[in-house]
């Protein structure tokens, strides 16, 4: 049987040892690339065609969801696994309108892994079980909600309404004395969320709902 071909991305070279022990431990998987950042999984992917891509979203550079677009831009049929520290609904539902076809957190165990690369690979999409029940909760929270930013938690409103006045996540970071990766993962979250592209249509939701002035 021919084996399952796997690139994995991931900034953390701990991460990457663990989980390429793991995969090329279990039978018919071999993973044929490594990369620490979007832009060499790309190239990688490119090079390789691996049957499955298993990577995380928080990288630096472009970010996991910008490289799962340019994948499947690259290939519709690519089979693309997230497996992230985040487990939120919210996360794993924009890891799919990117073009992902499976999401797990990385506290999910080994066993789900590994059943979550088959599944991927045989062309259906897998949602880590509890996920997948937040995710349909969520949607009949959108359909009632009147106003978008309800959907927000308390901090991620406290960074929008940062980001609408100006503020750069690194001024942020200060403010709201947090890392600037926590600011990022929460602006991540938030636009995702309100389904927003850039800096000026948050400024133009900010304003229509007054929360800042024009």
């Amino acid at each position: 049987m021919k084996p399952i071909t796997i690139l994995l991305i991931d900034d953390h070279p701990v991460v990457r040892t663990g989980y390429r022990r793991l995969l090329e431990s279990t039978p018919n998987m071999c993973i044929v690339a490594e990369a620490d950042n979007g832009e060499t999984g790309y190239q990688l992917y490119q090079e390789h065609q691996p049957d499955v891509t298993i990577l995380d979203l928080n990288m630096p550079g472009i970010g996991g969801l910008e490289t799962i677009r340019r994948i499947r831009a690259k290939n519709p049929a690519a089979r693309i696994l997230v497996f992230s520290m985040l487990k939120n609904a919210t996360v794993a539902q924009s890891s799919l309108k990117a073009g992902a076809t499976g999401f797990i957190s990385k506290q999910s165990g080994m066993g789900e892994m590994i059943q979550a690369v088959r599944q991927v690979n045989s062309g259906k999409i897998y949602i880590e079980s509890e996920l997948a029940s937040a995710l349909a909760i969520n949607a009949t929270r959108k359909e009632t909600s009147e106003n978008p930013l309800d959907t927000l938690t308390k901090r991620e409103f406290q960074i929008f309404k940062l980001l609408a006045e100006g503020h750069s996540c690194a001024q942020i970071a200060e403010i709201l004395t947090i890392s600037s990766k926590t600011v990022g993962v929460h602006q991540l979250n938030l636009m995702r969320k309100l389904d927003l592209q850039n800096t000026a249509q948050l400024i133009r939701l900010a304003m229509n709902h007054n929360v800042i002035q024009a």
